[in-house]
């Protein structure tokens, strides 16, 4: 679970933000992310939306 999320998180935001403001904006928060190996204090539930959020927005603003 927790490395599911490291990898997920280790995306490069250059990838998104050329596009819609809501885009920048989402990359210009990856940024100030916390370090993926955090991932594993945070509880199941959470990691598991916090990844499915990120896919989404990643997928979105590509």
């Amino acid at each position: 679970m927790a490395a599911a999320l490291a990898i997920l998180l280790t995306g490069c935001a250059a990838m998104m933000g050329a596009g819609d403001a809501g885009c920048a904006s989402y990359a210009e928060a990856r940024l100030a992310r916390p370090a993926a190996e955090t991932a594993e204090e945070v509880p199941p539930d959470w990691a598991d939306w916090i990844a499915d959020l990120d896919d989404r927005m990643t997928g979105t603003c590509r």
